[in-house]
Formats: structure tokens, C-alpha cells, sequence
């Protein structure tokens, strides 16, 4: 069945009748003027009228050419029309119809196609009338390299590029590095790079400690190594219980012919096996390999939560907030969402959701060919798949009444942090700046985004103060970050029709006029950190760039840098200072201190690049495998630098144009 998330649309037995479709209620129009209706069904029909009756995924745009919405369907032309007859169950569809001002197609050969590109589409563009996956970062997973004779387990995110065995999605971080803790322990596997593994010559730390068995001296046979990452691979796989019987035997074995030291390391290596699995809060005995998808809705939010279950071990949960029309319901929330999730990363046999979707045999289909085998989705009703359910459901509600509580604290300072600052109505988006340098160099600026969800982490932005700027002139280098910034603003503004904003001010982007539950991109009140002079260089470019419409504060640190003395400035107003109880002073340094910790950490990563710099990486054509060689050959940078022409070329695997690329880029008068 092919079905509109945001709103009910024709359903399949009628796809061929249009005249016997059921009658839908007319567009609720108290946020959607008329003129904007009528023009937005306008287009659709143009569209509609030479649509074939196929399946694929169509694409909706507003007049300054962002993405609309992505949606499937069964029927291209039958979906269309639907939407041109100007019939709708709620608002956020009116304005998205009013909004539409043109549109583009994609045929498929099946429905399964069309949601497999939907979800694809979805999480590329991200649409602000679809469900959106907030938080869904790239998740954890362990490497069993495979491109080694002395394979390494490694933790690993991103695309699966590198030969080798991958086991997860984990939870966290966390899980991960305590499940490679455990196995190190257990199977003295090791976990430095290859790199650092050719260039041993004898046994690091980790050998000592009795957590790697020193494949890189010799301390053990290849084979023997390949053999222990056999087990490891074994145990992730699902066959922990022969090889803790196989560990068990050589423990017993050892024992009776009195080699108690070597028994001794057995028993510690299954200690280490048994403290992964006691470590997990649940396992199953029936279900080897699933996640079990829950959601929960309170006060028009939402929540989802993710268990992972491979080998019959819980590898940890995850709480997902999407950002959803409130008129949705938990089911086609949770069906959107499992479409994405699964864009990026392979799914398991099993799929549990806690709703009975309608397309859940749809959304099966699409899940096994991205697969490339079956998968099965499925709604438990009872035996373990059920109890597994209920204790998802429980995290996945206690989940969202613990983010609704940090929601409403987090408002109540937004709404100080207005009042403190004489405004009228509570920020939505805060930026704070500041910038981090060491007698002007490797110069950064810092900017953080707070909301009403807390620190917006994926908002955070970092500039390069370029050399331009004299050393050491702060006021200069926020100047060129504050230019940078609100340039930018500018230009985004630039892209919509003139009388979208008010004159002398930058207009508000099309997302937050028209939906307002979507974080804005233009800020509501702007932090720099410093005094009189900063706040002048600040004042100065925002009068500039047309943005005087944005409150702007400077915070000067108080006397003997007290941290509840702080003094503040602002336009109009003498300088100020809060109550030292206020709580909105307590909010403005946690801030303030996190733009500091920001900007100081993006600085020390820029230095650190900057000391670490082979000068290597300069020379054109050198690539990581001839600088290896270079290397290895002369042993360091300086004896390549003193080395002669002759002897650059006599280097394993280097030829003569990159030896006197070499010699040259040491050489040249």
C-alpha cells in the first residue's frame, strides 16, 4: 500500500476510480491565505496532468527553491491529483500546498524503489515538512581488520571501506570501547595501527600487561596470532559458547599437567568473555540478531527508542527525538523513521516495532534489498519478541519525559535570558563568539548555538582567522568573524523576494515564517565575549550587514575576573550587571563558557596540526604509501632533507620524478 505520511490520500483500491474516492474535509485555512492556496494548487494541477500512473517519488519546492517535501507513491498521477484537488486533514499540509511553486518527479520500477529513494532523499535534503531524524549520528562499530597478515580490532564509524569483519551498530562509544577492553584481555588481539605495528622492534606496554600477545616481534607465530583473531571473530559472530568451551578445556588441561600459570591466563580470558555478556541489562535466548524500534508521544513530541541485539547480547540502546508534524501519528512517525535509519546502514534480520504499521510488508520488501537478503519486520504480540517490546516502550517513554523536563528548564532560562535583556519575547536561537589564538597565532573563532533543546552541537561553527588580520587584534579578528557570519545571513536573505523582510533589517528565512516548530538559521540574540571595544567592532558590522534588528551583548569578565561580576553591554543601555543569584547570569556563563571551551579546543587541534606537520605533505605526488617508503628507507625527515639525489632514487618504491620532486622541495635556492 502506498500511503502519504502527512496526510490520508487515496487509498489503493480506489487508485483506478477517482470518482469513488472517499470525500476528504477541506483545507483548515486559518494559516494559509487564499491567493497563496490557490496559486500553490495551480501549479500542482499543471503538474498532475501529464503524470504517468507509476510509481516513484516526487519532490515539492517553494519559490526560493528549497525542498518542500519527498514523498512516495504507488501511483504518481493518482497522488498528484490528490494533492491538486486542494484537500487536506491538517494545516501543515495547507501551507506546504500554498508554499509549492514547483515540483519534480522520479519514476521507479516498483513502490519498493520509490521508498528506498524517498528515504535516501529525505535524509539528503532534509525537507522541513517531513519526519527528520535529529539525532541520528553515525553509530560505533568493531573492526576485525582484514588487510593484515596480524589483524587489529579497531573501533569504526563511517562508510565500510577497509577489508575486514564489522560487527554492531553499538550504542555508544562507550560499549564499544568496553567490549574491545574485554576482548584484548581475552584474545590479546591488538588495537595500534599498522604503522605503528611495522615500526616496532620490541614489545610496547600492552604486551607487558598481558593484553596483546606481540605479534610485531615475533613474540608470537603469525599463525598463532591468526588463530586467537579467529576466536575473537567466533565469540562477535555468535559462537561465544564453543569458544568458551575451547578455553575451558585448555584451562582444565593445563591444570592437570600442573601448568598453573598458563591455566591461570585461560581462567582470566574467560572471566574477560563472561564480564561482555554480564555486562549486557538483557539477553535473549530466541532472538539472535534484531532492533526493536518504540515509540512514544507525549504533548505532540516524540520519541524512538533503538535496542540492539546481536548474538544473542544486547549491544545497547539509543533514544531518537525526529522532528514531526504533531498531526502524525505514532505509527507513520515510526515507519518513516525505520525507512531512514536504515539509509546508511545495514539491516538485521529482524525488525521488531512496537506499532502496527501499514506498509510494514512495504517497508520488509525495501529493507531486504537493500540487504541483499531477508529481512523480517514484524509487530510482537506475545513470548519474548513481546517482552523484549514492553521494555523498549518503558525506556523509549522515560526517555521522553526526561527530554520534556530539560525542554521546559531550558525555556525557563531562554525566557530569563529575554527578560534580563529587555526583550520581548524569549530567544529561540542564541549565538555566542570568541576566539582563541597564541600571540596571534593559528587564530580561530569560535560560535555556539543554544536553543530551546539545549547546546545545538550541529550548528557549531568554526573560522579561520585568515593572516590578514593583525597578530594579536582581537577586536579585528571578531570583526572578520562577525563579517563572515552575518554575510552569510545576508546572502541567504539576498535569495528571497524583497518584501519578504522589513527594511534595514535581514529578512527571516522561509523555514522559520512558515513552520514554526523548525529551529531558525537567523539568530534572536547575539553573545560576544569581551567589552566596550568588542561590542563597537561587533555593533559596527551588524549595522553594516543590515542586522541592527538583532539584540546584541558583550560580556566583559568582572574585577579580578570574578565570575559572578560580570559587566554587560548593550545598545541604549549603561553597562550593566545581574544579580549574582540571578538565574539567568548562571545561564549566560555556561554559555559564555561553553563558546570558551570551543574555541580553545578548535584552537589546541589547529596547533597540534600545525606542530605535528610533516613537511612531507607539501611536496606534490607524495602520498602516504612514498612517504612510508621515504621513511623507512632514510628513518627521518631530516635525513631526506641531507639526502642527495642519487640517493633519493635508490629508495624502494620511488621513482626518479618523485625523488627530484623530493630533492627539489629541499633544495630550491
Amino acid at each position: 500500500m502506498s500511503r502519504e505520511r502527512q496526510d490520508d490520500l487515496p487509498q489503493d483500491e480506489f487508485e483506478d476510480e477517482e470518482d469513488t474516492l472517499p470525500a476528504e474535509p477541506a483545507l483548515d485555512l486559518a494559516e494559509t491565505a487564499p491567493g497563496a492556496l490557490k496559486a500553490g494548487i495551480e501549479v500542482i494541477q499543471q503538474f498532475a496532468r501529464h503524470l504517468p500512473n507509476r510509481p516513484g517519488v516526487y519532490r515539492m519546492f517553494d519559490r526560493a527553491g528549497e525542498v518542500l517535501y519527498v514523498g512516495k507513491a504507488k501511483s504518481l498521477k493518482n497522488r498528484v491529483t490528490s494533492y491538486a484537488r486542494g484537500m487536506a486533514h491538517t494545516n501543515a499540509v495547507a501551507r506546504m500546498i500554498a508554499e509549492t511553486a514547483n515540483m519534480e518527479f522520479v519514476t521507479t520500477g516498483t513502490e519498493t524503489e520509490a521508498l528506498l529513494l524517498e528515504s535516501n532523499l529525505i535524509k539528503q535534503l532534509r525537507p522541513r515538512y517531513n519526519v527528520l531524524l535529529r539525532d541520528d549520528k553515525s553509530f560505533p562499530y568493531i573492526l576485525l581488520t582484514g588487510d593484515h597478515a596480524a589483524p587489529a580490532i579497531l573501533k569504526h564509524r563511517g562508510s565500510r571501506h577497509r577489508k575486514g569483519d564489522y560487527f554492531g551498530p553499538f550504542a555508544s562509544v562507550w560499549a564499544v570501547t568496553r567490549t574491545i577492553d574485554a576482548l584484548q584481555k581475552a584474545f590479546l588481539i591488538r588495537t595500534c595501527s599498522d604503522s605503528f605495528y611495522e615500526n616496532r622492534t620490541r614489545p610496547c606496554l600492552l604486551f607487558q600487561i598481558k593484553r596483546c600477545a606481540g605479534p610485531c616481534t615475533g613474540e608470537i607465530s603469525i599463525p598463532d596470532y591468526q588463530a586467537l583473531a579467529g576466536q575473537a571473530r567466533d565469540f562477535l559472530s555468535g559462537r561465544s559458547s564453543a569458544v568458551k568451551q575451547l578455553l575451558s578445556t585448555r584451562m582444565q588441561a593445563a591444570a592437570e599437567e600442573l601448568e598453573f600459570e598458563k591455566a591461570a591466563r585461560y581462567r582470566d580470558r574467560l572471566a574477560a568473555l563472561s564480564a561482555v555478556q554480564a555486562g549486557q541489562d538483557i539477553n535473549t535466548q530466541g532472538v539472535e540478531e534484531a532492533d526493536v524500534f518504540a515509540i512514544d508521544e507525549q504533548a505532540g513530541h516524540f520519541c524512538v527508542e533503538i535496542f540492539f541485539f546481536r548474538n544473542h547480547q544486547n549491544w545497547g540502546n539509543r533514544a531518537l527525538f525526529p522532528r514531526a508534524d504533531r498531526s502524525l501519528t505514532p505509527a507513520e512517525v515510526l515507519a518513516s523513521v525505520v525507512a531512514q535509519f536504515y539509509d546508511d546502514k545495514p539491516p538485521p534480520r529482524l525488525v521488531l516495532l512496537s506499532h502496527p504499521v501499514e506498509e510494514i510488508e512495504l517497508i520488509g520488501q525495501a529493507l531486504s534489498a537493500r540487504a541483499g537478503r531477508k529481512v523480517e519486520v514484524a509487530h510482537p504480540k506475545r513470548g519474548e519478541r513481546a517482552d523484549l517490546m514492553a521494555h523498549a516502550i518503558k525506556n523509549a517513554r522515560e526517555a521522553l519525559s526526561r527530554k520534556l523536563a530539560d525542554n521546559a528548564g531550558q525555556s525557563a532560562l531562554l525566557a530569563a535570558l529575554g527578560a534580563a535583556f529587555g526583550m520581548e519575547k524569549a530567544p529561540r536561537r542564541v549565538e555566542v563568539y570568541d576566539n582563541s589564538h597564541i600571540m596571534g597565532t593559528n587564530a580561530v573563532g569560535g560560535m555556539i548555538v543554544a536553543g530551546p533543546d539545549g547546546f545545538v552541537k550541529n550548528q557549531y561553527r568554526t573560522f579561520n582567522i585568515s593572516t590578514d588580520t593583525i597578530a594579536g587584534d582581537d577586536f579585528g579578528m571578531m570583526r572578520e568573524v562577525l563579517t563572515r557570519r552575518f554575510a552569510k545571513l545576508a546572502k541567504e536573505a539576498a535569495l528571497l523576494p524583497s518584501d519578504e523582510g522589513a527594511e534595514g533589517s535581514l529578512p527571516a528565512p522561509p523555514a522559520a515564517a512558515t513552520d514554526p516548530d523548525a529551529f531558525p538559521s537567523r539568530p534572536d540574540l547575539v553573545i560576544v565575549d569581551g567589552g566596550k571595544g568588542q561590542f563597537e567592532a561587533a555593533r559596527k558590522i551588524m549595522a553594516e550587514l543590515k542586522a541592527t534588528d538583532i539584540p546584541l551583548v558583550a560580556i566583559a569578565k568582572g574585577a579580578d575576573r570574578n565570575a559572578m561580576r560580570e559587566t554587560f553591554h548593550m545598545a541604549g543601555r549603561e553597562p550593566f550587571k545581574l544579580q549574582p543569584r540571578d538565574p539567568a547570569l548562571y545561564f549566560i556563563q555556561r554559555l559564555r563558557d561553553e563558546a570558551h571551551r570551543f574555541a580553545i579546543g578548535t584552537h589546541r587541534a589547529k596547533r597540534k596540526r600545525e606542530t605535528m606537520k610533516n613537511p612531507l605533505d607539501e611536496i606534490p605526488g607524495i602520498g602516504p604509501s612514498r612517504k612510508r617508503a621515504l621513511l623507512l628507507h632514510f628513518g627521518t625527515v631530516k635525513a631526506i632533507q641531507r639526502a642527495k639525489l642519487d640517493d633519493l632514487m635508490r629508495t624502494p618504491g620511488v621513482n626518479a620524478a618523485t625523488a627530484k620532486a623530493v630533492h627539489d622541495f629541499f633544495h630550491d635556492a
